[in-house]
């Protein structure tokens, strides 16, 4: 498995988020990648849409099964990335680049107090 970004914070669903400033850039960890394999579509939010924390955001499919993305935290998608509606693969090459899936306006930073850690969710990855 390849290194944790520790400049990250993580959810138990495998989801991360990058903050810069009032931003949260989210997509999904390389664990969640792996076991999906091959991502062959993106259902991406509509931007404008607003979230509250574990809302169901958007969702990825792969040839081995669909699967939900939670938001890590509340607040109103602001962009999504595009690139992924012709090459969804970005996801599974560089989850935690060019593979992001939606940046969203934060609502309430406070919330991102429930998140993990990279230690705290490298410790979660390794329990399996």
């Amino acid at each position: 498995m390849s290194a944790i970004p520790q400049e990250l914070l993580y959810t138990e669903n495998h989801e991360w988020i990058r903050v810069e400033g009032d931003v949260g850039t989210v997509g999904i960890t390389d664990y969640a990648q792996k076991a999906l394999s091959d991502i062959t579509f993106v259902d991406l939010p509509k931007v404008g849409a607003e979230v509250a924390q574990d809302d169901e955001a958007c969702a990825v499919e792969s040839c081995k099964a669909a699967a939900s993305v939670y938001a890590p935290v509340g607040g109103k998608i602001i962009e999504v990335n595009a690139a992924l509606a012709d090459d969804p693969g970005r996801v599974n090459a560089d989850c935690y680049g060019e593979g992001w899936l939606y940046k969203l306006a934060l609502a309430d930073k406070a919330e991102l107090s429930k998140l993990k850690t990279a230690g705290q969710y490298g410790q979660l990855v390794a329990k399996g």
